[in-house]
């Protein structure tokens, strides 16, 4: 993070696509939330995941990748000391940084109307719980504010500086409007900044290239393969819909192959016989 290098962190909701991100070649994965809510729940991002239903997928996905896990913890899911168990609930899960929010619980997409904060002083208080209760000094603590929706843009960029001198490793000043806010979130702002590019939503997307100038260190795409899943799922219900084939879209699916060695298959194969030969050894 201190690189401040743009670094890119795709969004994973389940382990599939965790996988996929590792065999991209990227750095970190960030586990969405929003994600998790849309995949798993079929709902919309309003605060009905629960803290079980993210400390499963996290598990699940550090169970089969070795990069860094981001994982979005949203407001804690309640108040400070649902916050403490709630680090320490996901780091045992495998969680190697975590984004609190200063949203009011239930909370909503940060690029959703109709957000409201909570006072400073209990933010404050939910971040003092996020450090006190991580076992490891390594895991990240983000700080997001989502009050440039609520009270402009000074607000959010005061709150984000106060958070920082709380204990939080990096600040995340959430949806702003353009590329002058961006700048100025990076120039007012001393702790590593995460932008976050919703495609769709209200901040735009300068590139990585703009955004490392600015000085972000990290930038979340949460959702960008949920969005690209949906959409090639859509065209491919069409499909079969109308032409009773997959023809139509036989070169926008993933082969047999590809699938397989996303999922590791030549692994668990090896296994097999492996242990195959040891069960065969033990029978001589």
């Amino acid at each position: 993070m201190d690189r401040r290098a743009a670094v890119t962190a795709p969004g994973a909701a389940n382990a599939l696509f965790a996988r996929a991100i590792e065999e991209s070649g990227f750095e970190v994965i960030y586990v969405t939330g929003a994600g998790i809510a849309n995949m798993h729940l079929g709902q919309p991002d309003i605060g009905l995941t629960s803290l079980s239903d993210l400390v499963y997928a996290v598990s699940s996905i550090a169970d089969v990748v070795d990069l860094p896990l981001i994982v979005d913890a949203d407001t804690g899911f309640g108040n400070a000391l649902n916050m403490y168990q709630t680090v320490r609930k996901l780091e045992r899960a495998g969680a190697s940084a975590l984004q609190v929010e200063d949203q009011i619980f239930p909370k909503r997409c940060g690029h959703f109307d109709g957000k409201d904060v909570v006072p400073v002083d209990e933010m404050l208080g939910k971040i003092k719980a996020a450090t006190d209760a991580r076992q490891d000094d390594n895991l990240l603590v983000i700080a997001r504010t989502d009050a440039r929706a609520v009270l402009g843009l000074d607000a959010a960029i005061e709150r984000a500086w106060a958070y920082g001198e709380a204990g939080a490793d990096l600040t995340f000043v959430e949806a702003p409007v353009d590329a002058r806010e961006m700048a100025e979130i990076t120039r007012r702002l001393a702790k590593p900044q995460v932008a976050n590019i919703v495609f769709g939503g209200r901040t735009p997307d300068p590139g990585r290239d703009h955004l490392a100038e600015m000085g972000f260190s990290l930038v979340l795409y949460a959702n960008a393969t949920l969005q690209a899943a949906l959409h090639a799922t859509y065209e491919t219900l069409w499909a079969l819909r109308d032409h009773g084939s997959l023809d139509p879209v036989a070169d926008r699916l993933s082969s047999f192959d590809e699938r397989q060695r996303t999922v590791r298959k030549p692994h668990w194969d090896s296994l097999e016989k492996r242990y195959a030969l040891v069960a065969g050894a033990g029978r001589d």
